[in-house]
């Protein structure tokens, strides 16, 4: 009971959602201050000028990264070291997103916290991305796996962070936008390259459709962990 708990608070797939659609259904039936206040509840980049083009891509961006450190990475975590490895990579999380900044504030340490993020979520970041690639060949016609492989092949360098743009070039591709760019943090902007082709202008229901492919990529790492997991089972058991 008590691993069950941990667990259900390490993996954030549901609050993902939950918090995504918020900023969805703030542009469907609100105000786009409404939507501003809501991505800004789960991305770092100022919003207060954010347009509802701008606000979307952020949602999505966040969906996409986090499908990886948020998700896919905690699931390995758990089936490899159970709650306590997950709630250990959970912390090194938390603390690249609150003090991993290159600013005079928290350059010093916070370099330490990014650096660490950085080498626990090399493979992470990279299974993430093939397993989405998978995902959006099979979450339905709104996607498009070959131009994800495509996008993912030439964009996934294109960040700063050696993980960050791998789940997002996969998703920039599957649905056909664009994604990053310059964006804003604490008053200046920072130049960003561009992720994926602008097939077409990034809209509302994107929202759901990121969150569709998140689901499904965890779907496949669920199934891909239980496999690896009977197989490793058998083979001590000796059954092979």
């Amino acid at each position: 009971m008590v691993e069950s708990i941990m667990t259900y608070q390490i993996l954030a797939i549901r609050s993902l959602k939950v918090e995504s659609m918020k900023v969805y259904d703030a542009l469907q039936t609100g105000t786009i201050e409404d939507a501003r206040r809501a991505v800004s509840m789960i991305v770092g980049r100022d919003t207060a000028c954010l347009d509802e083009a701008g606000v979307t891509k952020a949602a999505v961006e966040t969906v996409a990264e986090n499908t990886s450190d948020g998700v896919i990475a905690p699931m390995i975590a758990l089936a490899v070291g159970g709650p306590f490895l997950g709630f250990l990579y959970k912390a090194v999380n938390t603390m690249d997103s609150m003090i991993g900044y290159k600013n005079d504030r928290y350059l010093l340490f916070g370099r330490t916290a990014a650096k660490l993020d950085d080498v626990v979520n090399y493979l992470p970041a990279r299974i993430s991305a093939y397993l989405m690639i998978a995902a959006a060949y099979l979450a339905g016609r709104d996607f498009d796996g070959t131009r994800a492989l495509s996008v993912y092949r030439r964009d996934r360098r294109k960040h700063a962070s050696p993980n960050s743009a791998h789940t997002e070039a996969v998703c920039a591709g599957a649905l056909g936008v664009r994604l990053a760019g310059d964006a804003s943090y604490f008053g200046k902007i920072v130049k960003k390259p561009y992720i994926g082709d602008d097939v077409r202008p990034v809209e509302i229901s994107d929202i759901r459709r990121a969150n569709r492919l998140l689901y499904v990529t965890a779907f496949l790492c669920e199934a891909l962990l239980l496999m690896l997991l009977i197989v490793a089972y058998a083979v001590v058991a000796g059954c092979w």
